[in-house]
């Protein structure tokens, strides 16, 4: 097993926005230059009740931060320059020019109190995404899917905690295998997903984490869809942070990345730099004790791995597509 460093890219200078940053994602269409990536800050410090969007840039170096109405699970770029974004219990259209609001989703999770809109993705012009119980403990958090074809928000599962890190993958009879962590279970679940009926089977587990150190969060995979890539949010006092390629096939874990003094690792993601393949992985404050920030000073920053493998935001787009923006 290689173990690889992560270099520190940004510090995002502010306790709101070190508290929770997750969900970085590539950025291209209309109103994008293709030379950074966005994330959100899910919620600006323990007590506060709204995140934002963030655009990095490469070039710059600069990072710009939109507050959003609440706070976010996970946002999307769209073809028109805006975002789709998961924001408390509705989806909607985030545009950045006049910062405004327009759900197309509302009432997420309505016959539950206590939860809120957590990690997703976008396949094939389809939403799927989960919610989470903000006290961490009860399974009452819900997996959607909502069905472009009809518009349609289908409830896949009622029983989950904490739903993060999600990937799907195509099958050979035309349904999807949707792989995704309940984050308390330690495991990769993978459902058969049929998209056009809107049903996942029962599942079987992929990948066992219980022997891994940390909890398992976000998640993406290789472009060959041969592995996983997940970050692993360690509570603990520890050097560093962890983020584990594991196989599919073998299962066990084939690479490490590492961000120095930062432990709790949220969400991995590829991105285009410099016409080269970089992973990019944030890391979070979120309930670290202050006694412990001293050695884990570069929490809530996220970091770069950059490969020389030349790829470009438009390979990417294979199983990193941009949302296609409502008409």
């Amino acid at each position: 097993m290689s173990v690889l460093q992560a270099k520190l890219l940004l510090d995002p200078g502010s306790d709101s926005l070190r508290f929770l940053p997750e969900g970085p994602y590539p950025l291209d269409g209309e109103g994008f230059d293709g030379e950074g990536f966005s994330w959100v800050a899910i919620q600006h410090g323990p007590t506060s009740t709204v995140g934002s969007v963030n655009i990095y840039n490469f070039k710059t170096g600069t990072n710009k931060s939109y507050q959003l109405p609440g706070r976010p699970g996970f946002a999307f770029p769209t073809d028109h320059g805006n975002f789709v974004v998961g924001c408390e219990r509705s989806v909607g259209i985030f545009k950045l020019g006049d910062l405004s609001w327009h759900p197309f989703i509302k009432g997420v999770d309505s016959e539950v109190s206590g939860t809120i809109i957590n990690d997703g993705l976008v396949w094939d012009g389809n939403l799927i995404f989960g919610t989470k119980d903000l006290e961490f403990k009860t399974k009452k958090a819900g997996l959607y899917l909502w069905r472009r074809s009809d518009r349609k928000l289908i409830q896949l599962r009622n029983d989950q905690i904490c739903s993060n890190g999600k990937v799907v993958l195509p099958r050979d009879d035309g349904a999807v295998d949707l792989l995704d962590i309940d984050s308390p279970t330690r495991k990769v679940v993978a459902y058969r997903l049929d998209i056009e009926k809107g049903q996942i089977d029962s599942g079987r587990v992929a990948i066992d984490l219980a022997n891994q150190i940390g909890v398992p969060d976000g998640m993406t995979m290789t472009l060959d869809g041969k592995s996983l890539i997940i970050s692993l949010y360690n509570p603990d006092a520890a050097a560093y942070g962890r983020t584990i390629q594991v196989g599919l096939a073998s299962r066990a874990v084939e690479c490490e990345w590492q961000t120095a003094h930062s432990p709790q690792a949220t969400c991995p993601q590829w991105v285009s730099k410099d016409g080269h393949l970089a992973l990019i992985i944030s890391t979070a404050v979120e309930h670290m004790p202050a006694e412990r920030r001293e050695d884990s000073y570069n929490a809530g920053s996220l970091y770069c791995w950059q490969t020389d493998q030349p790829y470009s935001i438009s390979n990417l787009r294979k199983f990193l597509p941009i949302f296609n923006e409502l008409g």
